[in-house]
């Protein structure tokens, strides 16, 4: 399609003409002139941009999902819907009532939760998703919800207030009657304009994997975007100028996941957020890692492909798949293959993939009874920060307490993501799991790494916190089923447990 078509609120968007990595945030305010969006930060950090996207989930019922609109392009919209905080009044009664307000708005003006009024817009965007969400049992639900929304003039405790009125209410309305009857329509698209000063912008987004490799040929060098996280930064504050982007938005088989016999299979353009819900605790050190992983409306359009192709040395989910055993399945024009994920990085920001290849799912094994896995991240606040040092551990024991499998990996500590601790493993495979050999084999994690020194932690302290991070894996794999420290009581997230 060539037209670039989505709903906004209660009406039909045409866009045609725009640049394709023309942000939604952008388009609400210079060409709609919708300006309760607000723009803060740009990056993702603020929500003061929070708009709701309905998802369509293959398996699952549609749900609403608090986004940044400055990291959503135009396209990844085609044919779905949004609202925004213009779109919540009912417009057929007056001002005045209450009753033409959402609960989520009334929510916040009954608890006073809003001051200067700048960050609200978006405030009342993410208590909208808390409203229609069936899991909003705990206070800490709430946080969660709200974690990636800054206010400087209220203080958290009204709007904290707001979300416990709100949260879970699922009132019988028109928004959740259009969330349960949702349909996502086809994403398949073709648009190209002119970018400015630089040029002419072509933005494809393929609906099945024979046009994504027909773009690929056509276009071999052009950047590929799934949930936009990263590259939508490139673009908002760096101002680089993409040719042709091929959007990965429109590949269904990538949304799938599923429990097997074997383990899990989650494809590579799932959002974490889904990926937190769907493995829930049976896979603790995935979903305590992904609870610490940006913002929820990060995660909610951040995918785990997009995470393992970034190829950072502190993405965080590296480590703890790495960990976990996991396999990277890629697919391109010439056939599929698995790569274990050990041996996915091959440097500094570089993958394995060749060719056209793209990373369709991740497959996680099976953890036996009896084995013990946790993740880390060590960062200077708990939410929306970046790891100074993370690490996903490993161990399984034969019946002699012996250390029969172990894998160690680590965030922060080379250029290479996930690096695993191969001398330190060496040192504890086939040794008895006590403290005595866990303490002699630290000065190995020494020889494993040579971390860099930078704004975050000298080389020493990540050297340090390393060692010591190798040593609580120990004392908590003592204590099988205690998640180790919960993370609303500290800012360094340990979590582990015995499926």
């Amino acid at each position: 399609m060539d037209t670039l078509q989505f709903w906004l609120n209660d009406r039909r968007i045409e866009v045609v003409g725009v640049n394709g990595t023309t942000t939604l945030l952008r388009y609400l305010r210079d060409h709609l002139s919708e300006t309760g969006t607000k723009e803060g930060c740009a990056e993702g950090d603020c929500g003061a941009c929070t708009v709701a996207l309905l998802e369509e989930r293959p398996g699952e019922a549609p749900t609403y999902r608090a986004v940044n609109s400055c990291l959503l392009f135009l396209p990844m919209l085609q044919g779905k819907r949004v609202y925004t905080v213009e779109g919540l009044r009912d417009r057929s009664r007056s001002p005045d009532d209450p009753a033409a307000y959402h609960p989520a708005q009334l929510a916040l003006v009954e608890t006073r939760g809003s001051q200067c009024g700048y960050c609200t817009p978006g405030i009342v965007m993410s208590l909208f998703e808390a409203t229609y969400r069936e899991d909003m049992g705990a206070d800490w639900q709430i946080d969660e919800q709200l974690a990636g929304n800054l206010c400087r003039c209220t203080g958290y405790r009204p709007i904290r207030e707001a979300g416990r009125k709100v949260a879970g209410m699922r009132p019988d309305d028109v928004f959740r009657a259009t969330m349960e009857q949702y349909r996502a329509h086809d994403a398949a698209l073709d648009i190209t304009a002119v970018d400015g000063l630089d040029g002419e912008q072509r933005y494809i987004q393929p609906t099945s994997f024979e046009g994504l490799w027909a773009a690929r040929a056509e276009h071999p060098d052009a950047v590929l975007v799934s949930g936009g996280t990263d590259l939508a930064l490139r673009v908002t504050k760096f101002k680089e100028h993409f040719p042709v982007v091929i959007g990965l938005e429109g590949l269904a088989e990538l949304r799938e996941i599923e429990r097997t016999p074997l383990g899990w299979s989650i494809g590579a353009g799932v959002s974490l957020t889904r990926v937190m819900e769907f493995v829930g605790t049976e896979l603790q050190a995935l979903h305590k890692m992904l609870w610490v992983f940006g913002s929820r409306q990060v995660r909610s359009r951040a995918t785990l492909g997009g995470n393992l192709v970034n190829a950072s040395p502190i993405g965080d989910t590296a480590p703890v798949l790495a960990a976990l055993g996991a396999m990277v399945v890629v697919r391109g024009s010439g056939g599929e293959r698995q790569i274990d994920l050990g041996d996915f990085f091959t440097g500094y920001r570089k993958t394995a993939l060749d060719g056209d290849e793209i990373v369709v799912r991740v497959l996680i094994p099976e953890v036996p009874r009896g084995a013990y896995c946790a993740s880390y991240k060590v960062s200077k606040r708990r939410e929306m920060d970046i790891s100074t040092v993370s690490a996903g551990m490993y161990v399984e024991l034969n019946g002699g307490g012996v250390v029969r499998r172990i894998r160690l990996s680590y965030g922060g500590m080379s250029a290479v993501a996930g690096a695993r601790a191969t001398r330190t493993e060496a040192a504890l495979l086939g040794r008895e799991w006590t403290r005595a050999n866990v303490e002699a084999a630290l000065d190995q994690v020494d020889a494993d790494f040579l971390p860099i020194a930078d704004h975050r932690g000298t080389a020493r302290y990540r050297a340090t916190v390393a060692r010591n991070l190798l040593l609580g894996f120990w004392i908590e794999s003592k204590r099988p089923g205690t998640g180790g420290i919960e993370p609303e009581q500290a800012g360094t997230v340990s979590a582990g447990g015995v499926p």
